[in-house]
């Protein structure tokens, strides 16, 4: 049996067809994936993200110690409730994990990590930890839920007083404000507006059931999935991981190279990598013929040999989409490898949609 989140009993009897992802029992939809993605692009959605693990940093040393664990540098927060985005790499370059961190207090901030590097990653940190004035305390006393879409945020402010509301949605992107013992931050992982937020355990199911009572729609993995792939944004474990950098996984603009005298883990391996040439890059692909583009198949392109990363059918566009990482010099027009046949796509930047809109 797998972990659980404190609204599996809500899932199960609701229909939820459960799946394991990075050992937890999960939703994967509730009957229609398509209904749920369509349902975050026109009004809102609300996911169960309790998988994801918060991690609190806190001590005299915390921003000494997160300057060195993450690539992305975390002395540009500098006013409370500000959020970063960044990857946690190891002495070769190699991501271990993306991630935000948000500061909270001068001595402490908190970090969000991916569910299926949990375990590992909270290793890491701590061993990592022992050289600075830091504690690191994961926070399993607390569930994280989303609500995105173009009416998310509406509907989220609307559960609280007026005060309340005017702080959530005075909110800009990747800032955060303590609202009832909660943690509500402007973030997301599907290219639309909305929440995150970190509660309670125990509150999770009353803010689940009052959110669903004003219409949000619940949504599993499967649309999750489909909505960060339009959106262009990476899976840890399809299109980056530890035998991977950010340079070839396009998240060179989260690797902060100033100040130089900022000698986060990776650093050296990163700075290697870029005097030599990147040898790869991360794309996106538009597939021109009928087919569905899939991870781990082949791409042949005039510089060499890739491979998709992440691949779907979107159903924004109608079309199939994918991630790919090819040759860094490769052109606009590439053949993808589906089932025995060569088809025809096009090399294309990232996000395919935002805010419910096409950008190809």
């Amino acid at each position: 049996m797998g972990r659980r989140t404190p609204l599996f009993a809500w899932h199960q009897s609701s229909g939820a067809r459960m799946v394991d992802f990075g050992g937890w029992e999960m939703p994967l939809h509730y009957g229609s994936q398509i209904e749920e993605h369509h349902a975050v692009r026109r009004a809102a959605g609300l996911f169960d993200v309790s998988h994801m693990c918060a991690i609190d940093v806190r001590g005299p040393g915390a921003r000494a110690f997160l300057a060195r664990l993450i690539a992305n540098d975390v002395g540009r927060l500098q006013r409370r409730g500000k959020a970063l985005y960044g990857c946690m790499l190891n002495e070769r370059g190699g991501v271990l994990d993306d991630l935000i961190v948000y500061f909270l207090e001068d001595a402490l901030f908190r970090v969000v990590v991916n569910a299926s590097t949990r375990d590992r990653d909270l290793e890491w940190i701590r061993a990592q930890a022992r050289a600075f004035d830091v504690s690191v305390t994961e926070r399993a006393d607390l569930a994280l839920l989303a609500l995105q879409g173009p009416e998310a945020r509406a509907r989220f402010a609307a559960l609280l007083d007026a005060a309340e509301a005017q702080a959530v949605l005075g909110l800009g992107r990747f800032e955060a404000a303590v609202v009832r013992g909660m943690l509500v931050a402007r973030t997301g992982y599907t290219g639309e507006d909305g929440f995150e937020w970190m509660l309670p355990a125990a509150e999770a199911l009353e803010w689940w059931q009052a959110l669903s009572a004003r219409g949000a729609v619940a949504c599993g993995l499967g649309a999750r999935d489909t909505l960060r792939l339009e959106a262009g944004l990476n899976l840890y474990g399809n299109d980056m991981d530890e035998t991977t950098h950010p340079l070839e996984s396009g998240l060179g603009w989260t690797v902060a190279l100033a100040p130089a005298e900022r000698q986060f883990i990776g650093r050296a391996a990163l700075e290697a990598l870029a005097a030599r040439g990147i040898e790869r890059k991360l794309v996106g692909l538009l597939l021109e013929e009928r087919g569905v583009l899939r991870a781990h198949q082949k791409v042949l392109a005039a510089a060499g040999e890739g491979e998709i990363t992440s691949g779907t059918f979107s159903p924004t566009l109608e079309r199939s989409i994918a991630l790919a990482r090819v040759p860094a010099g490769s052109a606009d027009r590439v053949q993808v490898e589906v089932r025995g046949k060569l088809l025809g796509a096009r090399i294309v930047k990232p996000p395919f949609v935002r805010r419910g809109q096409s950008l190809i």
